[in-house]
C-alpha cells in the first residue's frame, strides 16, 4: 500500500522567462513501512518535494495524495487538519515550543488536536528516545540531540500515516546524527512508520531502505539503499 504518491508533478515559481521550474514532473510512490531519502545538490528540488508532499506548499500541477487523500485541492483548514492528524514533521531547527516542558512539547500534537494521549503509547516513545530523566525540562535545558529526540517523539506520539524529516541531523554533532537516525529507523523496523527524509548526508542517508535523487527538478535515481561510500558515488554519478 502507497502512503503517498504523486503524480506528474511540478511546482514553478514565477513566470515567463525568469520562471524558474523547482519540479518538473516528479511521479513517485512510497510504501508503507519504508524509510526513504530524498537527496540532491542543491537547487535540485528535494525540499520543494518535501514541501508538496507535506501539504506545506502548493503544486503548479499534477497529483499528490497522502493516504487516500489528494492535497493538492484541499483547501487551507484540510490541509491542517490532515497535517495535524496524520502527519508527522521533524525539522532541522527542531521547533520545539520554548516555554513548554519536554513531556508537553511531546504532547503538543495530541493537546492541539483535543485527543487524549495513549499514555502506554507515550511511555515506550519516551523510553525508546531515552528521556525518561528530562521531561520536566525546556528546550533550553536540553543539548540539541536531546532536542531532537523530543521532537521525533512528538513527531510519532499520534501515530502518523507519514513521518517527515528535513535534514534532521543538519544541526547535530557526529554522535546526536546517529542517535536520531537510529530512532527514525527504529520508528520503520519496530513501530512500522512510513519516513520520508530530506537529506544532503550520506551517511544519514545510507540507513535508508531507499534513495532517491533529484537534479534539475527531476528524479534522476531511484533505488535500493546503500552504504554511505555507495551514496556518495550514487551523488557523483549524477552530479
Amino acid at each position: 500500500m502507497n502512503i503517498v504518491s504523486t503524480a506528474d508533478l511540478r511546482r514553478t515559481y514565477g513566470e515567463g522567462e525568469t520562471a524558474v521550474h523547482a519540479l518538473a514532473g516528479v511521479t513517485l510512490e512510497f510504501p508503507s513501512g519504508q524509510f526513504t531519502a530524498i537527496m540532491g545538490p542543491s537547487g535540485s528540488g528535494k525540499s520543494t518535494l518535501m514541501h508538496l508532499l507535506a501539504g506545506l506548499d502548493k503544486p503548479s500541477s499534477g497529483s499528490v495524495k497522502v493516504d487516500g487523500h489528494e492535497i493538492a485541492g484541499l483547501h487551507d483548514t484540510g490541509l491542517t487538519m490532515l497535517r495535524r492528524e496524520r502527519f508527522g514533521f521533524v525539522f532541522q531547527s527542531f521547533n520545539l515550543v520554548p516555554v513548554l516542558t519536554a513531556e508537553e512539547n511531546i504532547k503538543l500534537p495530541m493537546t492541539l488536536a483535543g485527543r487524549e494521549v495513549d499514555q502506554e503509547w507515550f511511555d515506550r516513545l519516551v523510553d525508546t528516545v531515552g528521556l525518561r530523566d528530562r521531561l520536566t525540562h525546556r528546550p533550553s535545558e536540553l543539548s540539541g540531540g536531546q532536542q531532537q529526540r523530543v521532537a521525533v517523539a512528538r513527531a510519532l506520539v499520534h501515530r502518523p500515516a507519514v513521518l517527515f524529516a528535513d535534514e534532521p541531523t543538519g544541526n547535530l554533532d557526529s554522535r546526536s546524527s546517529e542517535e536520531v537516525l537510529n530512532l527514525l529507523r527504529q520508528a520503520v523496523d519496530e513501530f512500522h512508520q512510513t519516513v520520508i527524509m530530506v537529506t544532503h548526508e550520506a551517511a544519514a542517508a545510507a540507513i535508508a531502505d531507499r534513495i532517491v535523487i533529484l537534479s534539475d527538478g527531476q528524479v534522476v535515481h531511484d533505488g535500493a539503499g546503500t552504504d554511505a561510500e555507495g551514496v556518495l558515488d550514487l551523488m557523483k554519478a549524477v552530479g
